[in-house]
């Protein structure tokens, strides 16, 4: 577990540190009150990552044609 707050984090940091508060709480080798806190922590990083995701996809973009195909701008992804 690092020290950074997980509101700080990147989603790559974020996930890293997930797969490892995973791997480490299926292993069971913790102790009981380390184990909640990974569980914990666990959640917090769960919820910076859907976070950043749904970010990233509200800066994606859908490219608009005209009747010859031609690209003519973007528009937001869920008009």
């Amino acid at each position: 577990m690092t020290d950074t707050p997980v509101d700080k984090m990147s989603f790559e940091q974020a996930i890293k540190e997930l797969e490892s508060v995973v791997g480490q709480l299926e292993r069971g080798d913790v102790a009981l009150e380390e184990s909640i806190a990974l569980y914990e922590r666990g959640a917090a990083l769960k919820k910076r990552c859907e976070e950043k995701l749904n970010e990233a996809e509200e800066k994606v973009a859908k490219i608009t044609l005209n009747a010859d195909g031609q690209p003519t701008g973007t528009v937001p992804l869920d008009e």
